[in-house]
């Protein structure tokens, strides 16, 4: 290798499609504290339920458009007409338990933020504002759910929550940063 040559960069395993990659280097595991993003991987971890990644991906700007930037109170205000056009577009996942979760999720939020003032501010207790650092050297070690995820599943399901399980909660968690999932070796590991 020439001097001035650059080493190729380390990744989570995970991450091999331009997509993939796109989304590892640059969003993965960054700690979001914005309202309208935090609903938004909600929404995206649970439309991915049983499908790939790669596939919500590929749907996430139409996802933005169809569901209005998620701004949580339009979102919470969409009639059964609205969901009834959302499920006709093949521009994103037309399970209509998840689109209605959407909409349910929403309003949800709505409550949350009138309780605790965000949802961010909710969300973030579950690791008491800080993120968990883990110590992953394989993408097999990392767990597909822990107890703080089902924690956080039965306390969302509780507060009207839907598409909420434990394996749901916890990649919300990696997504937004409240874990640190990063395998060790991943040159975003220290980044994040």
């Amino acid at each position: 290798m020439a001097e001035n040559e650059e080493k190729p960069k380390y990744r989570c395993q995970w991450a091999s499609g331009d997509l993939d990659v796109l989304y590892h280097d640059q969003e993965w595991g960054v700690p979001v504290h914005e309202d309208r993003k935090l609903f938004e991987f909600l929404t995206l971890e649970g439309a991915q339920a049983g499908l790939s990644w790669t596939t919500v991906l590929k749907k996430r700007e139409n996802y933005r458009r169809l569901f209005d930037n998620f701004e949580i109170a339009k979102v919470a205000r969409y009639s059964e007409k609205k969901i009834e056009q959302l499920l006709t577009d093949r521009g994103i996942i037309r399970n209509r338990l998840k689109v209605t979760s959407t909409v349910d999720n929403a309003k949800a939020v709505l409550k949350i933020q009138k309780e605790f003032g965000t949802l961010d501010e909710y969300i973030w207790r579950f690791v008491g504002g800080q993120t968990i650092v883990n110590r992953w050297k394989s993408m097999e070690e990392i767990p597909a759910s822990t107890p703080l995820a089902n924690e956080m599943s039965k306390a969302l399901k509780k507060r009207g929550f839907r598409f909420v399980g434990p394996t749901i909660c916890y990649a919300f968690m990696q997504a937004i940063g409240m874990v640190n999932d990063h395998e060790v070796g991943c040159f975003r590991y220290t980044e994040v």
